[in-house]
């Protein structure tokens, strides 16, 4: 079975909601990022709520370093964006 690069995916009875496949361009190994709390939604339509998230955790987002999707706050941030919904 191949995986999927870069296409989140749930992750049900896990650790976390959520999982993702991501190449890591230091080493070519494929590695699994987990994110979010499998207890909680996040209401992404709310705008409030998503000004909230933003001023929690923008300033984080910005001070990543390295390859940004090895880390669950990038994907914790792509699931607050406006769009296709796979949350």
């Amino acid at each position: 079975m191949a995986r999927r690069l870069n296409k989140p995916y749930r992750t049900p009875g896990g650790p976390k909601k959520f999982a993702v496949n991501v190449r890591n361009k230091q080493t070519g190994r494929i590695n699994t990022v987990r994110f979010g709390d499998p207890n909680l939604s996040i209401k992404r339509k709310d705008p409030e709520r998503r000004a909230a998230f933003q001023a929690r955790f923008g300033n984080r987002f910005r001070n990543l370093k390295g390859q940004k999707n090895l880390s669950p706050l990038y994907w914790s941030w792509q699931a607050w964006q406006p769009g296709p919904k796979w949350v």
